[in-house]
Parts: structure tokens; sequence; C-alpha cells
């Protein structure tokens, strides 16, 4: 069960109340503020549009860059274009790498591992759920999501996927082999019987005489003994004691 986490991280906090280190990034702020306006409201194109030109304006701003790569999951997100998929699980590296909460970094490495997962890189799917839980043990789905990935990891390195059709093709090719191997045999023995046929000399005359004769004899005195028991016996009657 793989499972998304579509949402958006909320800017909380007044322009008033900015510090001047974050002057820089009031742009990529608004446009972060903007972008949440349109996901929310379901308008995804609309907000990637937004979250581009805030990732313009502070590339390594936590909440544009998964804000972004959230807003880049399609309904058939399952059939992400590598391109696609590179560019999102690098857009939730830099959230992870520059956010401070536990939990939102939790979120950003948990839909890193889905990515992967969906793409069947089960190794790496297995290091972004670790790294959700190391954030926040308490996430369930990323627990789970890390069983399966490493019992398809475990499939596969013992036999699954490609190496069981491997072993197939060849007892295949073993059993066609023993196949023609026992016809080879069959057709030697065959041709040995055929060659003995051909060596034994004909039967003479006499010989053919003296096997008939044999075979009559046999006869008449089978249908002697048949004759002997067809008869009736006669009966006794044993007296009492």
């Amino acid at each position: 069960m793989k499972t998304l986490r579509l949402t958006i991280w909320i800017i909380c906090g007044l322009i008033a109340f900015v510090t001047p280190a974050e002057a820089q990034n009031q742009k990529a702020r608004k446009m972060v503020r903007q972008g949440n306006r349109f996901f929310r409201n379901n308008h995804r194109q609309d907000a990637l549009v937004t979250y581009i030109k805030g990732l313009n304006a502070d590339s390594i701003d936590a909440r544009v860059n998964y804000n972004l790569a959230t807003a880049m999951f399609s309904e058939n997100w399952r059939n992400t274009q590598e391109a696609q998929r590179d560019s999102m699980i690098r857009y939730y590296n830099t959230a992870a790498e520059q956010e401070e909460n536990p939990l939102r970094k939790a979120k950003a490495f948990h839909n890193k591992g889905v990515l992967y997962q969906s793409a069947r890189d089960f190794q790496n799917a297995i290091e972004a759920y670790k790294d959700a839980l190391r954030n926040n043990p308490n996430d369930d789905e990323s627990r789970y999501n890390l069983v399966v990935c490493q019992h398809q990891l475990d499939k596969d390195n013992n036999g699954g996927g490609q190496n069981n059709q491997d072993q197939q093709d060849n007892q295949d090719q073993q059993q066609q082999e023993q196949q023609q191997d026992q016809q080879q045999e069959q057709q030697n023995q065959d041709q040995s019987q055929q060659q003995q046929n051909q060596q034994e000399p004909p039967m003479s005359k006499e010989n053919a005489e003296q096997l008939l004769n044999a075979a009559m004899q046999r006869e008449k005195e089978t249908q002697k003994r048949v004759n002997e028991h067809q008869q009736p016996q006669r009966r006794r009657i044993e007296k009492n004691w």
C-alpha cells in the first residue's frame, strides 16, 4: 500500500514579523501562499506555475520545494516519467535538508520513498522510509511501506523476477534435451532390433513342420484335459458317525 501525503505546508505569520534574514525570500513565500490557495481549490496547473515562481525567487526554501514536488503528482502518478520523478525527488531532498520540523521532514522522505517504490527501486525506497521513521517513529504508513519494500527486495534477490524466468527457461531446455535423448535411444533400439531380424537365418521347412506338430500335440493334450474336467462326477454320500 503506497500512500501519498498530498498536503501543503502553510506559512504562518505576518510580513511585519519577518526577520531581516527572511527578507530575501519574501517573494518566494508570497508565491507559496498563492500556490497553496490554487492547490486547495484543485487548480493544479496554476499552483505549479506559482510554486515555480517561488522556486525562482528562493531555490532552497523548504516549503517551495516540498509544495512544488507534491503538486507535480498526477492522478496516474504510479507511471511518472523518469525525468519528472528525478526532479520531484530532488525537490523533496532539498525540502528535507532545509526543513527543521521533524514531522515535515518525515513527510518529504515518505513521498520520496513512494516515488522510488513506484519505480521498483526498492533499495532507495527502503532508505527513504527509514529516514521518515527516524524523524517520525509513529509513522505507520512509512513503516508498512518499508516492510513491503524489504519483502520485494528479498524476493528479487532470492530468485524472483527475471531469475525465476531464467530458471524456468533452463528447466524447459533440460526437459527438451531429455526428450530428445529418449527419442534417440528408442530409434537406436529399433534399428538394432531390425538389424537382428535381418541377420536371423530363414526357417527351414523341417523346422517349421516340427514346430507345427509340437503345437498340434499341445493342443490335443489341452483338449483332452478339458473334456475330462467336463465329465459328470459321481457324488459320494458320507455317512454320519
